[in-house]
């Protein structure tokens, strides 16, 4: 089996700074990885890119041949690409015998909640390659300083998550400069659990622009509640530790925790719901498993203890 991450989130995230130093931390810790972008418009990588989608197209020649803006010739691009994915599987084909795969996405955000070309491309990519994959959505910290902004971020987090159907986990990246950009409202907890959102609606109506859909704004924040799926990770891409808790979590979320692993469904159900301060480094290779809540995985594992146990 292969793993990977799917990189994405709004321009300025910090995908492929993420790629880059995504790719040096797994590398540290003995992980062979290959980078793959799939972003037309990213003409200056900071990584070696096994597979460069612009061998394939390039942006620019689009907007030039087609009379196309940059949103407009992305969407042309992915199309291309979902077209001509067997040029991708080809190029893939040498990687998923021993890399653990990172795909950098465009930053355009409708390409991951509207449109349907990438998440055709990665479904045909995982039936036929085997892949196990994990979404990464990339969220600028300092949407947080902003409460209009942060409930665009959960609306955004959530359709992504609800349209890609992969185990997905939200990202605020450059937390290290949250600070920068003003006192927080609400400690940091806040606006990564993603408990209560009520609490943001006196912010909200201290602005006279968002005070005017102070209704939507409730309505919508009720959206998010109601399917009690959107919380963040932290991360700040130059901190070892910060890398490493996400890995961990990735791990646990696409099942390279399990994979290589020979054990009864009970030592399974045990590093399922072991929580995330596990001797990791115990397993150097890591059966895949969906992001389920913990308690759901706990349960089916134990539904199938029971079931081996009657078979015996």
């Amino acid at each position: 089996m292969v793993f990977g991450q799917v990189v994405i989130g709004p321009p300025g995230s910090g995908k492929t700074t993420y790629c880059n130093g995504m790719s040096q931390f797994l590398r540290l810790i003995g992980r062979k990885v290959a980078v793959i972008n799939l972003d037309p418009a990213n003409d200056a990588l900071p990584y070696d890119c096994a597979v460069n989608i612009e061998n394939l197209i390039k942006l620019s020649d689009v907007m030039t041949e087609h009379s196309l803006g940059p949103n407009g010739g992305l969407v042309y691009c992915m199309d291309y690409l979902e077209k001509n994915v067997d040029w991708l599987e080809s190029k893939l084909a040498p990687l998923i015998k021993d890399h653990y795969l990172l795909f950098d996405f465009p930053g355009q955000v409708e390409l991951f909640f509207l449109h349907s070309n990438a998440k055709n491309v990665i479904e045909k990519l995982i039936k036929k390659l085997d892949l196990r994959l994990t979404a990464i959505h990339l969220v600028d910290a300092h949407l947080c300083s902003d409460p209009g902004k942060y409930v665009c971020a959960l609306l955004l987090s959530l359709s992504t998550m609800l349209h890609l159907e992969l185990p997905h986990i939200n990202v605020l990246s450059k937390i290290d400069l949250i600070e920068s950009y003003g006192k927080l409202a609400f400690n940091l907890d806040f606006y990564t659990d993603v408990e209560d959102l009520s609490y943001l609606q006196y912010h909200l109506d201290q602005d006279p622009r968002s005070a005017k859909y102070r209704k939507l704004t409730k309505q919508l924040c009720e959206v998010v509640e109601d399917h009690s799926l959107v919380n963040f990770s932290t991360l700040d891409i130059q901190d070892k530790e910060c890398v490493g808790n996400l890995v961990k979590l990735i791990d646990k979320s696409n099942g390279y925790i399990f994979s290589g692993i020979d054990a009864s469904a009970v030592e399974f159900s045990k590093i399922a719901v072991r929580p995330l301060d596990w001797d990791y480094y115990r397993y150097p290779f890591f059966f895949p498993l969906l992001y389920i809540h913990r308690e759901i995985a706990a349960s089916i594992l134990l539904l199938l203890v029971r079931c081996q146990y009657v078979a015996n």
